[in-house]
């Protein structure tokens, strides 16, 4: 698609993520995070959950070596569309519009339909992390310039990423998520026991009546996985995505090319009754921590919900000693079953300066009013006490 040029940034676009060896992203990427992993992104286009027809046209940015190797990588799209993203825009298209704007299409680092922090300026250890990540910066700003798009959004980025893009000129955002916290457990109980008593109580009963009626949990992961275990779970997600945002966006080839691809880094946490699958959560599992992705049923239990997605989530990181678990988007109701309030991080570069001073008015009033809602949810912690060490992200 082109090289892109700036000063000594010399840049490519690359319209095909199988393009680039496996081993040469992930020499960028590393395996930390499942979701920046060449084979994660590679199912997503393989299946053509993301393609230009989705909205999610792949314009991954490559900065080469002298030798012509990948010396730093970041997962970036045209998108035509504000779906799937999790930091929400659409406020601001609507406005810029109204006002004779053409907000879409516009440029995104980000992996799609995953609202889970980790790197998105990926650079090779042997490389000067901070001016490569500056390199990556700078290029893709000049590809949204001359693509004539609107701007440059960097999604879930890490706190020190979004610092770095700060300092580059972006437009900071903030958000919040809830995350659970391994502080050195040894068993569920012992989590329990750092809770106020209510607290403990509610859980201890929630968890007994989610697996009445003939209900059993198991967690399958690696060679464990089959079709039949990706048939049931695409049917929950179907039945999920249909009850909440209308149309899922993942199809069922994905599900089996990330089997395939990853399948050590899937969690696959699968409820039975009566000897067919009722519920299922799916987790990917990072170095430290247990991503949970999407969840569905077909049946309707008291309780399966919070027990297949939060508990056993906490119990698989327990006994794999795990740092954390990241339970997904939205939910203050996670609040009282341990996982407590973070912050999450996009950036955003926008062209036109009118609307950029306008935005940029906005964010400054969100990210005090995202402080003061994880200071008051703080407040409201389950805990006994703030957990030894614990620091708010």
């Amino acid at each position: 698609m082109g090289d892109i040029e700036e000063h000594a940034v010399t840049a490519k676009l690359v319209g095909d993520i199988s393009a680039i060896p496996a081993d040469q992203w992930d020499a960028c990427a590393g395996t930390a995070n499942p979701f920046v992993r060449h084979a994660f992104l590679k199912a997503l286009e393989d299946s053509k959950s993301v393609c230009a027809e989705a909205g999610w046209a792949p314009y991954h940015l490559l900065i080469e070596d002298d030798a012509g190797a990948p010396a730093a990588v970041a997962p970036m799209y045209v998108k035509g569309h504000s779906q799937g993203e999790y930091i929400f825009d659409h406020a601001w298209a609507h406005a810029y519009e109204r006002a004779g704007g053409r907000y879409y299409p516009k440029l995104l680092i980000a992996v799609p339909f995953t609202p889970a922090t980790g790197p998105r300026l990926l650079v090779r250890p042997d490389q000067d992390r901070k001016a490569m990540q500056g390199n990556l910066i700078v290029a893709g700003v000049q590809a949204a310039q001359q693509l004539e798009l609107s701007s440059l959004n960097v999604n879930f980025p890490t706190e020190d990423e979004w610092n770095t893009l700060g300092e580059a000129g972006f437009l900071q955002r903030t958000g919040e998520q809830f995350h659970w916290l391994n502080e050195g457990y040894e068993t569920f109980d012992d989590f329990l026991d750092a809770l106020t008593s209510r607290k403990r109580k509610a859980i201890r009963k929630e968890r007994r009546e989610s697996l009445t009626g003939d209900v059993s949990i198991e967690a399958v992961s690696g060679s464990g996985l089959t079709e039949a275990h990706w048939d049931a779970f695409y049917q929950f997600y179907v039945d999920t995505g249909n009850r909440k945002w209308g149309q899922p966006y993942l199809n069922r080839e994905f599900f089996s090319l990330l089997g395939q691809a990853m399948p050590d880094s899937v969690v696959l946490i699968m409820a039975t009754r009566g000897g067919r699958f009722v519920a299922g959560a799916l987790n990917l599992r990072g170095a430290d921590t247990l991503f949970g992705r999407y969840w569905g049923c077909i049946e309707d239990h008291r309780f399966l919900h919070f027990e297949v997605c939060y508990y056993q989530a906490i119990e698989y990181a327990i006994t794999h000693g795990l740092a954390r678990v990241e339970a997904g988007a939205q939910g203050p109701h996670k609040l009282s079953r341990g996982y407590l309030p973070v912050h999450t991080y996009s950036a955003h570069w926008i062209g036109d300066p009118g609307f950029r001073r306008a935005v940029k008015d906005y964010l400054e009033h969100e990210r005090a009013e995202v402080d003061q809602d994880i200071g008051i949810l703080d407040a409201h912690s389950p805990f006994k006490k703030p957990p030894p060490g614990a620091e708010r992200e």
